[in-house]
């Protein structure tokens, strides 16, 4: 199929981007890389009028490393990240989930703004944006703003984001001592969409008692889902005694909207939600202790 006729916009600066996107409101959508839109475009589960690509735009594929915090330009490709040794010590869970994403020539094309914009509920960048309480930095020809990743997402394809809103770079907090991290997927394929996820960070402190914990779910609800009632289940306590399985399932215990499609039933999706926390809380645990 084809996509419905638009006017394609490619302006030269995020200044120039902003006044298009100001000037034309609901009938204009950013493209970044392209690699979600354009086969909605295709299949006609989405029509816009103007397309604004931002995927040349000077200044928006920045990577800083530097200091206690990441930041990553929005239009930075997932094979870049994939990669970038730097970033893999500062953020692992970056560059562990990437090979998740689609295929090589997906992840060469596809950005880490335009996975976290589109906002699909299977996605593995939302997800550790969200588990590691990353924010988010949005510029419209009106003003910035600075969004936590928990409150960005608001539903299926969905978020905060104006209709003249940039989605400009993501922040990340970065972790340091002793320290795990792991990823668990379950597709039907490697490369397709997720059925269930899961993305799990541990620190450890004296006496191996956990002193931090991160852990994200994706494609089992309508939004990447932060399992924030482990961290008083697991912060204080010895390592060895945080059970995976117990963990896994207080996780999915805590989802009340989870999706029921054609991949899955909501109680499929529930079980396999909880073996991915599991595994991956398992996983993170054990990178920590022997750090």
């Amino acid at each position: 199929m084809k996509p419905a006729a638009f006017t394609y916009h490619a302006p030269a600066s995020v200044d120039e981007a902003l006044d298009v996107l100001a000037e034309l409101g609901d009938d204009a959508k950013v493209l970044a890389g392209g690699q979600s839109l354009v086969p909605m475009l295709s299949m006609r589960l989405a029509v816009f009028a103007h397309l604004v690509d931002i995927g040349r735009v000077a200044g928006l594929s920045t990577l800083d490393v530097g200091g206690r915090h990441v930041t990553v330009g929005a239009t930075t490709v997932d094979s870049r990240i994939e990669r970038d040794a730097e970033l893999s010590g500062a953020v692992p869970l970056l560059t562990r989930v990437t090979p998740y994403i689609g295929h090589l020539a997906i992840r060469n094309r596809g950005t880490l703004g335009g996975s976290i914009a589109h906002a699909d509920p299977a996605g593995e960048y939302p997800a550790v944006a969200v588990a590691l309480d990353a924010e988010i930095r949005l510029r419209s020809a009106r003003a910035e703003r600075r969004v936590g990743a928990s409150d960005f997402f608001t539903g299926l394809w969905s978020t905060v984001m104006e209709p003249d809103e940039i989605l400009v770079d993501v922040t990340f907090p970065r972790w340091d001592g002793r320290c795990g991290f792991a990823v668990r997927e379950h597709a039907r394929r490697h490369g397709d969409f997720a059925i269930a996820g899961a993305v799990a960070g541990v620190s450890l402190g004296e006496g191996d008692r956990v002193e931090r914990a991160a852990v994200g779910m994706f494609g089992v609800s309508s939004t990447p889902v932060r399992v924030r009632q482990l961290d008083a289940e697991v912060i204080g306590r010895p390592a060895r005694e945080c059970d995976p399985e117990q963990i896994g399932a207080l996780a999915a215990s805590g989802i009340h909207d989870v999706v029921s499609d054609m991949s899955g039933s909501a109680s499929y999706r529930r079980r396999v939600g909880a073996a991915m926390v599991s595994r991956a809380w398992a996983a993170a645990l054990e990178e920590a202790i022997s750090a």
